[in-house]
């Protein structure tokens, strides 16, 4: 038997929360510390560049793995809203990750739920520290954030 969320090992997904007034973005963390759901990255870790992007053949949609999450957590089905034209590759020993992101759509930030998952969102400043390959996946994403 496979363990739940195993099907994703090759995928992760940042969560984050932008409000459409303050233009306010959180991003979620678990306690565990990592930005990366269901699980954090493996250690040795490193983002790729776009132009290093290695092609895959079978491809995992998404929403799939919004769907994952959203049971894993027990999420309201309508929370997570997939971040079209985010997807990042990390290398890892083990292979390539596939980071995509979903948007926590709530008129205020989530801050009471996320807490009652084990969670928090914190400004991209706060999460100084992480590991250099989740620092650029964060950099990555508010930079698309902002763009939207």
């Amino acid at each position: 038997m496979t363990e739940p969320g195993s099907e994703f090992n090759d995928c992760r997904l940042l969560l984050y929360y932008k409000g459409d007034i303050s233009a306010l973005t959180l991003f979620a963390q678990h306690q565990n510390g990592s930005v990366c759901f269901p699980e954090p990255l493996p250690a040795l870790s490193s983002a790729l560049e776009e132009d290093e992007a290695v092609a895959q053949k079978v491809a995992l949609h998404p929403a799939m793995l919004i769907n994952a999450i959203n049971n894993l957590l027990e999420l309201p089905a309508d929370l997570l809203q997939a971040e079209p034209g985010f997807k990042a590759q990390i290398d890892t020993p083990g292979g390539i990750i596939t980071v995509y992101m979903a948007r926590l759509a709530r008129l205020d930030p989530p801050h009471v739920l996320m807490q009652a998952k084990d969670c928090s969102l914190k400004t991209l400043p706060s999460l100084r520290g992480r590991p250099p390959a989740e620092m650029e996946l964060l950099r990555r994403a508010y930079v698309k954030v902002m763009e939207t």
